[in-house]
């Protein structure tokens, strides 16, 4: 800062020494040195407002423009903090929109189906053969057959901590079919036994499946074809009476 105001005065030098002469001048009439007897004072009272004005002006000017003001705790030299942008939400992607708009979809429409459904007679007819309980499966397994409180012929079928919601379903056979037509099961019920499928790929789920009301079917069933001399298939034929 002290050898710019230098070079300042520098460059002001031959201006100042100038209109020093021209002061001089004015005031004395003479073209060198003037002797201070011959000045004059009156001229010179009003002129040297006009010199100490520029003089004083000269420091001033070799300062330089202002420097930017800082924030207070900011380091000397660094940039002003930028204000900050403001955060937008994420617009969500297409493939995450299309994907959520079907799920959705999937969701009525399982609603609409599980509340809308109509129940003709011949369905609650079949609703009343429904056996539910538990039933007692192959391989240990068990399912679960429950009505639905203020829902005639609609029934609740749990299997592996899964619940499927069905309604009875006309058949030629006589059978009880119970479907769930949005999850593709269905439970089978006939008079010795019951099974879950899956009819979306046409697999059995779970199979040999016995309510007490059927296991008491069985049981009578084989007692009266012991009575009557029929013996089951792979049944040991009993030992006839010494005559």
């Amino acid at each position: 800062m002290e050898a710019a105001r230098i070079d300042s005065l520098t460059g002001f030098r031959p201006a100042l020494r100038q209109l020093w002469s021209l002061w001089y001048r004015a005031a004395g009439r003479i073209d060198t040195h003037p002797s201070p007897l011959r000045i004059n004072m009156p001229f010179a009272r009003r002129f040297a407002p006009c010199c100490l004005a520029l003089m004083l002006s000269l420091p001033v000017a070799a300062a330089g423009p202002e420097a930017p003001a800082t924030s207070p705790g900011s380091a000397p030299g660094s940039a002003p903090a930028s204000a900050p942008k403001s955060k937008t939400a994420a617009k969500p992607t297409q493939a995450a929109t299309g994907r959520q708009q079907l799920k959705n979809e999937a969701a009525g429409l399982a609603l609409a189906t599980a509340t809308a459904e109509t129940i003709s007679e011949a369905q609650l007819e079949m609703a009343s053969r429904v056996l539910t309980g538990f039933a007692d499966c192959e391989f240990k397994q068990r399912i679960t057959v429950a009505a639905i409180d203020g829902a005639p012929g609609h029934f609740n079928v749990g299997h592996k901590g899964l619940q499927y919601r069905m309604v009875p379903q006309e058949t030629s056979t006589g059978a009880v079919r119970l479907e769930d037509k949005a999850a593709g099961v269905m439970w089978l019920q006939i008079p010795a036994k019951s099974m879950l499928m899956n009819v979306k790929v046409g697999q059995r789920m779970v199979d040999g499946c016995q309510h007490a009301t059927q296991r008491e079917a069985s049981t009578a069933v084989a007692n009266a074809s012991t009575s009557l001399g029929i013996v089951a298939p792979g049944a040991a034929k009993p030992a006839s009476a010494a005559p």
